[in-house]
């Protein structure tokens, strides 16, 4: 697939819903990155929810410094660092002042391969590329400094592409994965069959 750059940017109030409902919609989208050494785009295939009364969302404690673009407006990024060396990027979700996002897990690679490539090492093969979310950061090049930006106005943002996927028919639901608390809640959501999902 080639990206012709007039796709259409997903709006603020695609994401003003519940995280559940979004992580299904992101489901087939292209989350785009526009950087001085080249684009990358990927096909979003694995997502997961998270909600501020869910025990393994960053925001159940309350508003940190950390955590506060997860209560920022929705359609904007909450990046943070997990085991101090892999990013981690969400779509913040919900009404302003709601601490709850949408976890990015895994893209189909579509643009910018050998950025991707320069990124995570020449030996990756491509299947792994984007599979997980400290791959996806890593592939994608994004890192702490996307925090709070906007996904309609900066350079890192998510399009409307026709025909990529369609029908919750084909969305899995399971548990989430590499979290200690709340994981049998059924919050993880990916394209069924897709080769390049994180995990079955």
């Amino acid at each position: 697939m080639t990206l012709t750059g007039n796709e259409q940017v997903l709006s603020q109030e695609f994401y003003q819903d519940s995280p559940e409902k979004v992580a299904r919609k992101l489901l087939g989208k292209v989350l785009i990155h526009r950087t001085a050494t080249g684009v990358t785009a990927g096909m979003i295939v694995e997502t997961e929810a998270y909600y501020q009364g869910d025990p393994a969302c960053h925001a159940t404690r309350g508003r940190t410094r950390s955590n506060a673009s997860m209560f920022g407006p929705p359609g904007h990024a909450y990046v943070y660092l997990v085991y101090g060396m892999h990013h981690c990027f969400n779509a913040v979700t919900g009404a302003e002042g709601v601490g709850e996002a949408v976890l990015l897990r895994a893209l189909e690679p579509l643009q910018g391969l050998w950025l991707m490539q320069q990124r995570r090492g020449a030996s990756c093969p491509r299947r792994r590329l984007v599979s997980g979310p400290g791959n996806l950061c890593s592939a994608m090049g994004i890192c702490r400094e996307h925090d709070g930006v906007s996904l309609q106005t900066s350079s890192l943002y998510v399009v409307n592409v026709d025909k990529q996927f369609t029908g919750t028919e084909a969305i899995e639901v399971t548990s989430r994965v590499g979290i200690s608390k709340g994981k049998e809640l059924p919050l993880r959501f990916y394209i069924r069959d897709h080769p390049y999902v994180s995990r079955r």
